[in-house]
């Protein structure tokens, strides 16, 4: 992952792969690189951090090729390096590859073609498919990438260069998107419109197993089978700002709906024979299997985010863990030892109140872990260990896909600490893996069709204050609900244990007040219904996020949103969708900018 660019026709390919590297920098990254055809063969650069710095070294390059690749990278396989970062060339130097996606069996090709005497010089999946291509080269780059293909298992989408095929791209995808377009003086691939915006407006969107050869010239298209064919072309009328958010009416939307793929990103390359592995954490299972105590320190979003961890670390790990507003944490006495681990989220890595905490805790002796979205922060920097969530640049100040990053990740480090616990065995920390992956197609399936999601909230546009309820996960499904409610539409809403409804809530509740409840099934799914009869009973509108399949819900809501089955453990993923879009859609017919609420900023660096 996570950003391609390529150009071949007339006009010197450095300042262009550069443009559009910098376009694509909204995705986030850790490194960059490109690929230039020169005169004497392939000049490769690549540098970790930030195009800035990749362009300031290319300066002191005399490229005046017309053809490359360039990428900006999000490590996947392999941590953040120049030796890992895109593009990766094969072993004769002849050859170099950018991709995005995830080569599930790179491990099984990578094996074969050490045994053949290709010699490696990253961790990445990609650079697999560079010496996989040249293994398979017989003077036909096209047919090499074509034939390459069909052994990839898994999502890609990559930009091949030869130097022995001169002002020649071969682009190919499958389940990771791809544009190809024509300009004046040239052709142009890239992972999104964005970056080919200035150069052409008319676009082919590659289709999975679909390739591409770019001439300076011409485009032609194959399918897999290698048969040429006419694809469908798309003119682009969007400007810049409505490329930026793919075609979404804001970047909110845009980035709700960029959440299967922030599940799968972040859930990649974690599971191998059974065993979980986050190698970022710099423990040894032996040093985990100590821990005895975890406090998770967040604010807003992602103090939501830790009160779901709680419940996963406390009912699959068996250790006692506390969530703590950081700012709070700082100014009393937390019982700290070294056997503590306290795990800091935050999604800018730059929230003040918890680089506070983070620094206490380490004084105290506390092991601590982060979770941030942002590469290079200052919560990974001064950590022992981080996650990061793979969420990409995160516009809309209102969190979504990092929340729901936020919420994968420590799952996944509840699942490592039972594992390492041995609560679970191996066959079932596969089959909680699996299911966890599995909410990535279920989110998919929640996004398809949202009319109930907007029918609910035109009937709660009106009101002055609302009540989110659930029990167990639900209730903490219920806070980032009321928070979400209350950042972009104004309407004041608060959240609640629904067993607590009764012990004061309920006075507000007259005819027509909206209470909104996570009500999936769960072991505590009947206690939620009683407390829905009593709201009912004081003339409340009930909008319930229920199981699909459960018809009796509708006898105790005005509004039902029906979502996937999951397990319980894995409900606050699926359920906060449409809790996500639900606000929105109020927030839009209350006439609020959804992107920029008022009085909010996205990064928070004072305390």
């Amino acid at each position: 992952m996570c950003g391609i660019v390529g150009y071949t026709g007339s006009r010197p390919v450095k300042d262009i792969l550069i443009s559009g590297l910098e376009r694509l920098e909204y995705r986030g990254y850790d490194s960059a690189g490109i690929a230039v055809e020169e005169e004497d063969g392939l000049q490769i650069v690549h540098r970790k951090g930030k195009v800035a710095s990749l362009a300031h070294t290319v300066d002191h390059f005399d490229f005046a090729g017309t053809c490359g690749i360039g990428h900006t990278r999000w490590a996947t396989h392999g941590r953040p390096s120049e030796a890992n970062a895109h593009p990766h060339a094969s072993c004769d130097g002849h050859i170099a590859v950018v991709h995005n996606g995830i080569i599930e069996n790179f491990t099984e090709l990578r094996e074969e073609l050490e045994a053949e005497g290709h010699a490696f010089t990253s961790d990445t999946d990609t650079e697999t498919i560079a010496h996989l291509v040249e293994e398979l080269y017989e003077d036909d780059l096209l047919e090499a990438v074509r034939e390459a293909t069909q052994r990839l298992i898994g999502a890609y989408a990559i930009a091949v260069i030869s130097d022995r095929e001169p002002g020649t791209i071969i682009a190919a995808r499958k389940d990771s998107p791809l544009v190809v377009g024509r300009g004046t003086d040239g052709s142009f691939v890239a992972s999104d419109i964005i970056a080919l915006i200035d150069d052409t407006r008319d676009v082919v969107m590659l289709g999975d197993g679909e390739i591409a050869k770019l001439r300076p010239d011409f485009i032609d298209y194959y399918n897999a089978y290698g048969e040429r064919f006419v694809p469908q072309t798309t003119h682009i009328d969007w400007d810049v700002d409505v490329a930026e958010k793919g075609g979404y009416p804001d970047f909110m939307m845009k980035e709700i709906h960029e959440q299967p793929r922030v599940i799968r990103d972040t859930l990649s390359g974690r599971l191998a024979d059974g065993r979980l592995s986050i190698d970022e954490l710099d423990l040894t299972h032996e040093e985990l299997n100590l821990i005895d105590r975890v406090y998770v320190i967040a604010c807003g979003t992602s103090y939501h985010a830790g009160l779901i961890a709680k419940n996963l670390i406390e009912g699959w790990a068996r250790i006692p863990c506390e969530v703590e507003v950081a700012s709070e944490f700082r100014y009393r006495n937390p019982i700290i030892t070294p056997t503590t681990l306290v795990v800091a989220v935050s999604q800018s890595g730059e929230t003040a109140d918890t680089l506070a905490a983070i620094r206490d805790a380490r004084v105290k002796g506390a092991k601590v872990f982060g979770i941030t979205n942002v590469v290079g922060s200052p919560v990974a920097r001064e950590s022992d260990g981080v996650i990061y969530t793979k969420a990409n640049k995160e516009i809309a100040v209102a969190s979504t896909k990092s929340f729901l990053g936020q919420v994968v990740s420590l799952t996944l480090l509840a699942l490592l600490l039972a594992q390492v616990k041995g609560k679970f065995k191996t066959n079932q920390v596969r089959l909680l893996f699996r299911e966890l992956a599995d909410t990535a197609e279920q989110v998919e399936h929640i996004l398809s069709d949202t009319a109930a999601i907007d029918e609910a909230a035109c009937a709660c546009k009106d009101a002055k204050s609302a009540l989110f309820v659930g029990r167990g996960m639900g209730a903490a499904i219920a806070n980032e609900g009321a928070l979400k409610l209350k950042e972009i539409s104004y309407l004041h809403a608060e959240a609640y244990p629904a067993g607590e409804m009764k012990h004061g809530p309920i006075a507000l509740i007259d005819e027509g007040f909206p209470v909104i409840a996570v009500a999936t099934k769960s072991p505590v799914y009947d206690k939620l219904v009683s407390n829905l009869q009593e709201a009912k009973a004081r003339g409340a509108m009930v909008v319930a996020v229920a199981t699909e399949g459960d018809e009796d819900i509708r006898a105790h809501a005005d509004h039902v949103i029906y979502i996937p089955k999951v397990r319980d453990a894995f409900s606050a993923i699926t359920a906060s969708v449409p809790l996500q879009l639900f606000a929105r859609a109020i927030a839009i017919e209350r006439g609020c900018d959804v992107d920029q609420p008022r009085n909010l900023a996205k990064s928070v660096t004072v305390e």
